[in-house]
């Protein structure tokens, strides 16, 4: 059976446009978190959030869709792909987005009430085309599975191409920084009044960010015989809703999300760990406790761990896609890259969670966690080929 490669990559984040400035941010261990000069909401009180600094052009709006077209563009761009060939798949990840025009109900007198849902909704699909770099008539899909939307749609996508459903297959999204989505996360108690820190001892909850996130994946062959890269294969996929709370990560079930998805890899070994860790106390642990179970499975005895989140925030429904990103960079040129805001390590037994960027030796295999409420779970697992 063919390998399913991720060609191209793009995306958005408060580093800026692009996957290098992105990688870059990491691998310098920086914090893009901080006050917000955009964003407001009844329930914000000042605390550090992920805003991307670039602005789209006067009536380019919604961001949410700006955000989207940009990483949609880039991600052609890596991939060597002037527009989608015909049958392709575009896997759309986010909230539902609007349909069709609703009633508009009273909004403020600014306006700002529009404003809002519009960054809450979607991303429209016709709003990530608009400009070009698709075929006239993709097939559209959405998926909507919490935080773990972007890696349960690499998952689908890897299954309609191993199906011959499609030739190409892209994950395209984007998370706008919302009233809305910050209440849902504020009322839950997740939001910390600091800046996140990923597996601090003293983390004190997520800072929200905002941003966009697009991969290509198609057979390797394909990306081969046009040139583009065709180096890191999603070789193992396990994506679950399961598990008898509503929390966000449950140990048990994230272990076995992981094991799953080496199992569907036939993978004997597990070189890197790209964790969701959105520094909460009660999610950090659950997941460290997971990595701890089967690093000892694996007989792995130093296991490299980040996270991206302290660096620039949760994206929520595209989170995925800077986390593959990054476990995809940190295959390619062997360095793992340090969690953001990691000062006081929690211990470990057999994980490495580093505070400076490590290298890696022959590293072929890195894990993508993703983990979302209602038990959405979902794990990658990446090969260098």
């Amino acid at each position: 059976m063919s390998d399913i490669v991720i060609s191209g990559l793009g995306l958005v984040t408060p580093f800026g446009r692009g996957v290098e400035p992105y990688w870059q941010g990491l691998l310098g261990g920086r914090s893009a978190l901080g006050a917000a000069r955009r964003f407001a909401a009844p329930l914000y009180r000042g605390e550090p959030v992920g805003e991307v600094p670039w602005d789209p052009a006067p009536g380019d709006a919604p961001r949410k869709s700006a955000y989207a077209r940009a990483a949609f563009g880039e991600a052609l761009r890596a991939a060597g792909l002037a527009e989608l060939p015909d049958s392709a798949v575009v896997l759309v990840v986010g909230q539902a987005p609007a349909t069709a025009p609703a009633p508009a109900p009273a909004p403020a007198p600014d306006g700002r009430l529009l404003d809002e849902e519009r960054e809450f909704l979607g991303p429209d699909p016709a709003g990530v085309f608009g400009s070009g770099g698709a075929s006239a008539s993709p097939r559209v899909l959405h998926l909507s599975h919490a935080c773990a939307s972007a890696v349960f749609a690499v998952g689908y996508a890897r299954e309609l191409l191993r199906a011959g459903a499609a030739p190409v297959a892209v994950v395209v999204g984007s998370s706008v920084l919302n009233q809305y989505e910050y209440a849902s996360m504020d009322v839950v108690r997740a939001v910390g009044r600091t800046a996140a820190r990923p597996f601090d001892a003293e983390r004190a909850g997520i800072s929200l960010g905002e941003g966009g996130g697009a991969v290509v994946l198609e057979h390797a062959e394909r990306a081969r015989a046009r040139g583009a890269l065709a180096d890191i294969a999603v070789a193992g996929a396990a994506c679950r809703v399961s598990g008898p709370k509503a929390a966000a990560s449950d140990a048990a079930q994230v272990a076995r999300c992981m094991r799953d998805a080496l199992a569907d890899a036939a993978a004997d070994r597990l070189d890197h760990v790209h964790a969701h860790a959105t520094g909460t106390g009660q999610g950090d642990a659950a997941e460290l406790t997971a990595l701890e179970a089967v690093a000892a499975e694996s007989g792995a005895r130093a296991l490299p761990v980040s996270s991206h989140k302290g660096a620039i925030g949760h994206l929520l429904h595209i989170s995925g896609a800077p986390a593959i990103a990054a476990a995809a960079l940190t295959l390619r040129t062997g360095i793992a890259p340090p969690t953001a805001g990691l000062r006081a390590p929690e211990p470990t037994e057999r994980l490495v969670l580093p505070t400076a960027p490590l290298e890696l030796t022959g590293a072929r295999a890195a894990a993508v966690n993703s983990f979302g409420f209602g038990g959405n779970n979902a794990s990658l697992l990446l090969l260098r080929r």
